[in-house]
């Protein structure tokens, strides 16, 4: 299960702590906080418009990148930033809520699921589908009633993916999890312990497009053991992400959700609406949302990943190739 995909618990007694500290940190450093919105209906304020801003990463390699993206475009707005590192989502969503971080890069689907969770219990069915325009209208509900704003999707979408070796497609013929279903050929899968159970996961692959899973090895969601178990055969599919960057390292290719198996993870700015819910945040973020892919978003992964460069400096030279900011 990749970062941005966890399970939808409460908060253990050491998070608990975790957001107390967070707490401290993130309101040394703002200007204000808006209310405290668990257990109440929808904010009806006007937006805010802060300039002081406080961008919230999820810790991990993309959602370092998103983020520093998103603070060097608010810069060019006119906006003081910052990033803080929260790696989760128990955590950084209520600081999201009170206004101790003001914008995050999220996933439509996975986040409404977590909205709905969280509002609902662990047990509510399901909101997120492959449908973007039904998930974002249940997301934008659900985040509305903590105050929060979910601005325009993106082109990238993160979703999970699933992989082989680039020998085995080309022997099998193989472009597309349809082609797999075909072929009927046995498949052991590479991924996380919860894949045995998870609709979209082996249970999925089995109804959806007849692929014949024999077993699930668990070595994790994108992992290098996983990887490498594909890569040597001893594995024949590892579940990764579309935004992957290092699958060519290991001469693995992705095969094509051709009927949309996987939810509409399309990346997504959320905002806390009392204090960067006006149009000039909205207007600075839609410049990456209509450029940025998901095969960039990928590349950029990899410059991170397999190149060992700084997240900063990948981010700023890929707003100044598509030209969102200056040269030089």
């Amino acid at each position: 299960m990749s970062p941005r995909r966890g399970a939808f618990n409460a908060p253990t007694a050491r998070a608990a702590a975790a957001l107390l500290a967070l707490t401290a940190t993130a309101t040394a450093g703002a200007c204000a906080t808006g209310p405290s919105l668990e257990n109440q209906g929808t904010v009806t304020a006007s937006p805010g418009d802060s300039k002081d801003l406080t961008i919230g990463s999820a810790g991990f390699t993309e959602s370092d990148l998103l983020a520093r993206m998103y603070a060097i475009l608010l810069g060019r707005a006119g906006y003081r930033t910052r990033i803080l590192s929260v790696t989760n989502r128990e955590l950084y969503e209520p600081a999201l809520e009170s206004g101790q971080i003001d914008v995050v890069p999220e996933y439509a689907a996975t986040f409404a699921d977590w909205l709905n969770a969280k509002a609902n219990g662990a047990d509510a069915k399901t909101v997120g589908s492959p449908d973007l325009d039904a998930t974002m209208k249940v997301l934008r509900e659900l985040a509305a009633k903590r105050g929060l704003d979910v601005l325009n999707p993106g082109r990238a979408v993160d979703q999970n993916a699933y992989a082989v070796s680039a020998a085995y497609a080309k022997k099998h013929r193989l472009r597309t999890l349809s082609d797999l279903g075909r072929a009927k050929l046995p498949v052991r899968l590479a991924a996380g312990d919860e894949c045995v159970q998870r609709p979209y996961c082996a249970p999925g692959l089995k109804k959806t497009y007849g692929i014949r899973i024999t077993s699930v090895d668990p070595k994790g969601v994108g992992t290098t053991p996983s990887k490498r178990a594909v890569q040597s055969g001893q594995d024949q599919m590892v579940v990764t992400t579309t935004t992957d960057g290092t699958l060519a390292a290991f001469g693995l290719v992705i095969l094509t959700d051709d009927k949309h198996l996987q939810n509409a993870d399309h990346i997504v700015p959320v905002v806390n609406r009392s204090r960067a819910g006006g149009e000039r945040v909205r207007n600075a973020l839609d410049k990456l949302n209509t450029v940025l892919t998901t095969r960039d978003l990928a590349s950029l992964n990899e410059r991170v990943d397999s190149w060992r460069r700084l997240p900063e400096d990948i981010a700023e030279d890929y707003l100044r190739s598509e030209r969102l900011i200056p040269a030089g």
